[in-house]
């Protein structure tokens, strides 16, 4: 049975951040019912909010901020004027959770550091999220996932063809969507052990970080003396049933075969061929080792010979490990991902929108609602934190605030 409200109702984060890590984290914690209320500078506002409009692919919906924003309330607010800053006081003042990213200079001169917080404020949790981390010579770079995610840690280097191409590319938000994950953890952490004592604390996480952590055991192993070099070309792969293969429509698929003596027999027989496990080449692992190019050889003219969807049913049926090479344009219709949940309706939209990635049995999450236009709430948000009407209307006047 679900509880009946939002396991973090009554909530109350500042989203505080820009692009798509941090703004990520308060994204979960607004799934489950937090209210979060996102910041952006009147009139520039996130460069997250406009940069599908520089996309060569877009329509008229905006799908970036729809994915990371939702389920947010929006506040446009000059935090350079001190009445903007007298207003982010405040708002701080009833929160819980303040969550950014900006650079650490800026900080400094906004005056929105852990330190200018934390001793008025002790039950405050401050995210903080950089690209290189807060200690040392790089701290106060800046850096995206592309950047300090993907390129510094190593992923890049490593997610390629083979050594001889180019080092592999990331698309948007694929290392800063983990990230967010990331903080979101933190955030939980540092609210349970609030629980625990009374104290908030500061969370810290980086880009860099989280790289490492995503390619660590690239990393562990490195650090452990063992250098393991960039994967040489398909037909060169040392084991033949963990490798990629081509079906006869031209799709590609993945097997990984980890326990070949039981699988590889009815791996084999499956595929009509039964007569490869008593062939000397192929006879044991050590064999299928010595003579991996030449079992690739033979497996890629078999799978050459089907389309995709007959050799997926051939290979489920014995319960073999393999996964296909999906293509973005099919994950509207991805059954799986429908069932299961990792799609969502958005709003009354009738599109879907990608879920968070994870579910508590008695926790529902909230409805989708679409996220917010720049200030489309701040009159709101600034009533319930005590501004009269004339406060309001003067802070508009003076640009401190737009939007309704």
């Amino acid at each position: 049975m679900n509880d009946p409200a939002p396991i973090f109702a009554g909530l109350k984060v500042i989203d505080c951040a820009s692009y798509i890590a941090a703004p990520a984290a308060a994204t979960v914690l607004a799934d489950f019912g937090a209210d979060v209320i996102k910041i952006e500078a009147p009139g520039e506002g996130d460069p997250w909010h406009t940069a599908y409009s520089r996309m060569p692919q877009h329509n008229e919906h905006n799908f970036p901020w729809l994915m990371d924003n939702r389920n947010k309330r929006g506040l446009a607010l000059d935090l350079k004027a001190p009445e903007g800053r007298a207003v982010l006081e405040r708002l701080v003042s009833q929160a819980d959770v303040f969550i950014t990213n900006l650079p650490l200079p800026v900080r400094e001169r906004l005056r929105v550091r852990h330190s200018d917080f934390a001793a008025q404020y002790p039950r405050l949790i401050y995210a903080s999220l950089t690209a290189y981390g807060e200690e040392g010579p790089e701290a106060g770079k800046t850096g995206f996932d592309v950047t300090a995610y993907w390129a510094r840690s190593g992923l890049m280097d490593h997610v390629r063809a083979d050594s001889l191409t180019e080092p592999g590319r990331a698309i948007a938000g694929m290392g800063d969507h983990p990230t967010g994950m990331a903080l979101y953890s933190g955030i939980l952490t540092a609210l349970y052990r609030r629980e625990k004592t009374g104290l908030g604390s500061e969370v810290r996480s980086s880009l860099l970080a989280n790289g490492m952590w995503a390619s660590s055991f690239l990393v562990q192993a490195q650090l452990c003396g063992v250098e393991i070099p960039v994967r040489g070309p398909r037909h060169e792969a040392p084991r033949a049933l963990s490798n990629m293969y081509q079906s006869a429509d031209g799709r590609w698929f993945l097997l990984a075969l980890t326990s070949e003596a039981r699988q590889w027999p009815a791996m084999a027989a499956a595929i009509g061929h039964p007569e490869l496990v008593s062939d000397p080449r192929f006879i044991d692992d050590a064999a299928r080792r010595t003579h991996a190019r030449a079992l690739i050889d033979t497996l890629d003219a078999i799978f050459a010979t089907r389309p995709l969807a007959e050799w997926r049913a051939v290979l489920d049926a014995v319960g073999l490990t393999f996964g296909i090479v999906g293509t973005v344009p099919e994950i509207a219709g991805d059954q799986q991902a429908l069932a299961a949940g990792i799609l969502r309706p958005l709003a009354d939209t009738g599109m879907l929108t990608v879920d968070s990635p994870f579910t508590l049995s008695a926790a529902a999450k909230v409805p989708v609602a679409i996220a917010p236009d720049q200030g489309e709430h701040s009159g709101a948000i600034l009533r319930e934190a005590g501004y009269s009407a004339d406060e309001i209307a003067a802070l508009r006047a003076a640009g401190t605030i737009i939007g309704g």
